[in-house]
């Protein structure tokens, strides 16, 4: 019989590192492993999905952080039967020590507190997995292990010999309304750009800094009407209404789950050089610009607007083939079957 994994959530809501989880939960399920998803119970958004995946689930009482480390060290100490695959540092750090363990650090640590809690969360990990190679470099001893996405329908794209079907000169966003993701660059790129319609924002602020808001809204206030907030709307129907994605961010991202999704739906997109984001889109994507150079991105998105039918093809079939290979479920369901080989795991 195959051995239950226990996955554990970060954060109770649906952020990216929570998606992951779910993904990881859904191609265990696959692989015949029988799943239980445990979250706080401050918000059912985890717990909700991951039922409704096919996972078993378990709400930890959690009155507040603190109280929630507690009784998650206390659940796994007492009640756990199976390997514990731990989705960010908080359950990481809940478990120090604790047996058959998997640290799985969807995000670089981002003060001197959060790199010492990595480190003791880490005590006696069977391995510690990161989403890339660029935040691997920066981990000591941890290992690549690249997210995946779900599957999405694939754009279709205008040939040269239709000329009336004229492609959409807006840009997109999806993703946080931030400043470490670029958004105010974007807006100002935007207005110096020629040639490119409205920006449309898919996202929100949530769990963003007040000043750091303010930042990005004093940004977005210069695009007057062409700043277009959809809120939170699926990756599909952004890509279907605009000419390219733009994922302009200014830190060092440590994977770049949208451009993936980008990827996937065949829709051209410019990327930043910050982070793993080069790393995900592959060495011969042709639209990078500069993380924080505003006119260097102003001219990227005019470069990628005028792209040929031809040239647009190419490009995105290109990324296609590499999403298949790199972020499909069916990579993403072989690296998880390889790791539990390698790691032993029934």
């Amino acid at each position: 019989m195959r051995e239950r994994i226990h996955l554990a959530a970060n954060n109770p809501d649906l952020g990216g590192g929570e998606q992951v989880l779910l993904r990881h939960a859904e191609a265990l399920l696959d692989l015949g492993h029988p799943v239980t998803v445990v979250s706080a119970d401050t918000s059912t958004e985890v717990l909700d999905a991951a039922a409704g995946a096919g996972a078993d689930v378990v709400a930890i009482r959690a009155d507040d952080r603190r109280d929630h480390l507690r009784r998650l060290r206390a659940w796994d100490r007492a009640e756990r039967d199976g390997l514990l695959w731990c989705h960010g540092l908080v359950p990481a750090l809940a478990t120090a020590g604790h047996p058959r363990r998997i640290v799985h650090l969807h995000q670089d640590p981002r003060s001197r507190a959060q790199a010492v809690a990595a480190r003791v969360a880490r005590l006696g990990a069977l391995a510690t997995l990161v989403p890339s190679a660029d935040m691997a470099d920066r981990v000591r001893g941890s290992r690549a292990h690249p997210n995946w996405t779900s599957d999405l329908p694939v754009l279709e794209h205008p040939r040269s010999d239709q000329p009336s079907a004229e492609r959409s000169r807006d840009v997109g966003y999806l993703g946080r309304i931030s400043t470490d993701k670029g958004v105010d660059v974007l807006a100002r790129a935007i207005v110096h750009a020629d040639g490119v319609g409205d920006l449309l924002l898919a996202g929100d602020s949530r769990h963003v800094a007040e000043a750091d808001v303010r930042t990005v809204e004093r940004a977005l206030d210069r695009l007057g009407p062409r700043a277009v907030r959809l809120g939170h709307t699926t990756p599909a129907d952004l890509f279907a209404r605009v000419g390219v994605v733009a994922f302009p961010s200014v830190w060092s991202e440590p994977f770049g789950l949208v451009v993936a999704e980008a990827m996937a739906a065949g829709v051209p997109f410019v990327i930043s050089d910050a982070g793993a984001l080069p790393e995900v889109a592959g060495p011969d994507h042709p639209w990078v610009a500069h993380a924080g150079d505003v006119d260097d991105l102003a001219r990227v998105l005019g470069r990628a607007l005028a792209a040929t039918p031809e040239e647009v093809r190419d490009v995105t079939a290109r990324a296609r083939r590499r999403w298949e290979e790199q972020y499909s479920p069916r990579a993403g369901r072989g690296r998880v079957a390889a790791l539990l080989a390698e790691l032993g795991v029934r």
